[in-house]
């Protein structure tokens, strides 16, 4: 057994039973058993369990021995401050802090079927990109393919979206700086920068929104980085965090994001920074973007959105960089942001009271250009040649939800090769 089997039986849940118990003996049900992260932090996000009659969301973490917690130093690491359930294989010590905080810790090792080991290690060995890879063929796209599937993504994003909505009274505007907090924190930062965004009353960010000093302090302090200021603007935007405290009775609520695995354009100073230059220079911005009609009315929206003077030398507190210039947004960049936060929420909004909003969002997908990622890179090898951003969306989403679950049967594709 190691971390990597572990991690890929949890993600495919292949127990002989899900009548799982914790090593105290209490019942434990998994409602959701998170999302696969392979980055820097716990292994499994967003996951929701039962015990004890209470429903409890965070994260998972999963380790051979439960010893590995000490083993790998996750004890006082802020990444790990959520976690609501400890998996190991085999349960070999008590965690004090986790016997503190009534976090379970849930033993496998008795509901993994020993046969499947030496099998699963073959599986994990020969992996290939798609199941069908040997056989595969572009051909085997049918007609409105991409369009039928990104259709089906943007349903399925707008069941999310209209969730948060009824935990926020309905309010878009809210919403919308969830999604693009989410955005601007792309893939190392996106569920922290959430997060962030969640954590802000949104009636108080709206008070202060034309105050752009202001919306820096209370992103930069709620992250932790004005505790100890460096410099003059350091200490102003302390001082401006500290008033905002005393003045909203702002909760002490501390985020950390990652700058690791990141180019110093992408450091979460500046992209906050950035994020708050577009709420101080468009302060009607939902209405803005959701009647926006084509791609060059919402790059309009962005084209002057920068970074705040401090961050034209720098890319961290305090350190000077031989880097000099406006950190604007790039075209990549704002497409990036228009793909994953302003289009789902545009299509949501109007979807039950325009009949034509579907094309609408489609043609706009079309007139992006094609994104740039390991995953596209991998379908290029099989001869798929995807145009733009609507073709490059619809191949992400079924290879999310078909491909890497093994779903052929019922994938449009498996079906059509099975036929065949």
């Amino acid at each position: 057994m190691n971390e990597k089997l572990l991690q890929y039986l949890w993600n495919f849940k292949i127990f002989n039973s899900f009548d799982f118990r914790d090593v105290e003996g209490n019942e434990l049900e998994i409602l959701d058993f998170g999302r696969w992260n392979f980055d820097s932090g716990p292994d499994f996000l967003l996951a929701k369990i039962k015990t004890n009659g209470l429903v409890i969301a965070g994260n998972i973490e999963l380790h051979v021995k439960s010893s590995d917690w000490i083993f790998h130093k996750h004890s006082g690491n802020p990444e790990f401050e959520n976690i609501i359930v400890h998996v190991v294989f085999i349960h070999d010590v008590e965690i004090e802090e986790f016997k503190n905080k009534n976090i379970p810790t849930l033993e496998l090792k008795n509901y993994i079927d020993e046969n499947v080991f030496s099998k699963y290690e073959t599986l994990l060995q020969e992996t290939q990109f798609i199941p069908c890879e040997t056989i595969f063929n572009s051909k085997n796209f049918h007609i409105n393919f991409h369009e039928e599937t990104l259709l089906k993504k943007l349903d399925e994003k707008s069941i999310e979206i209209e969730e948060s909505l009824k935990q926020h009274q309905n309010n878009y505007e809210a919403i919308l700086f969830q999604q693009l907090a989410y955005a601007f924190g792309l893939k190392v930062n996106a569920l922290i920068f959430k997060q962030l965004a969640e954590s802000i009353d949104y009636k108080i960010f709206s008070k202060i929104r034309q105050n752009q000093t202001q919306l820096e302090a209370l992103f930069f302090g709620i992250c932790g980085w004005l505790d100890k200021p460096t410099d003059e603007q350091s200490k102003i935007w302390r001082r401006e965090f500290e008033f905002l405290k005393v003045k909203y009775q702002l909760h002490d609520f501390y985020i950390h994001p990652k700058f690791s695995k990141l180019r110093p354009p992408n450091f979460p100073t500046v992209r906050l920074s950035q994020l708050a230059s577009l709420y101080h220079q468009n302060q009607n911005l939902f209405s803005k973007l959701i009647n926006a009609k084509n791609i060059d009315d919402i790059h309009q929206l962005f084209h002057k959105v920068e970074a705040s003077e401090y961050w034209d030398n720098r890319f961290n507190f305090g350190k000077i960089s031989s880097v000099n210039g406006k950190k604007t947004l790039t075209k990549d960049f704002v497409e990036l942001v228009l793909i994953n936060a302003v289009l789902p929420l545009k299509y949501t909004y109007h979807k039950n009271t325009d009949e034509n909003i579907p094309d609408e969002i489609l043609t706009i997908y079309q007139s992006i250009a094609a994104e740039k990622n390991t995953i596209i890179d991998q379908w290029k090898t099989l001869k798929v040649k995807p145009k733009n951003a609507l073709e490059t969306q619809s191949l992400l989403f079924h290879h999310r939800n078909f491909c890497e679950k093994k779903e052929c049967l019922r994938c449009s594709i498996g079906i059509r090769l099975m036929n065949a």
